[in-house]
């Protein structure tokens, strides 16, 4: 704990140090540059394609998927599911019924359609007995 100042003394004042002045420094102006902002060209979005889930495959396909999330199985499952049917279709496709039948998000629907191709890459690959 600090010591409390006695009543009728006065406490040395500390000599406080000169204050140092800094050397100034030049000023420099510097240049406004301009930049053109980067232009939107029209070419670089494509149009989303559009995806055919009415295909009696792909209806067939996202009902197995909705049924397994029915009976309490999870996504996963569903998802391997749909992807056992639609194993030869487009990426788009798949990810678009996997959205539809197992109730993912897109990025989510994603994912899975990588996760169930490696999958099924490794099982082929795999020598049966």
């Amino acid at each position: 704990m600090a010591k409390k100042p006695v009543k009728g003394k006065k406490q040395p004042v500390k000599p406080s140090k000169p204050e140092q002045s800094k050397p100034e420094q030049p000023q420099v102006e510097t240049e406004k540059v301009e930049t053109a902002a980067p232009q939107k060209s029209e070419a670089a979005a494509p149009e989303p394609k559009k995806i055919d889930l009415n295909k009696p495959v792909v209806k067939e396909a996202i009902a197995q998927g909705q049924a397994i999330i029915k009976e309490g199985k999870s996504k996963a499952d569903a998802a391997r599911a749909i992807y056992a049917v639609l194993k030869d279709e487009d990426k788009d496709l798949i990810v678009a019924a996997f959205v539809k039948g197992a109730t993912l998000t897109e990025k989510g629907a994603l994912t899975y359609w990588y996760n169930c191709r490696r999958k099924a890459e490794k099982d082929e690959k795999k020598p049966t007995e």
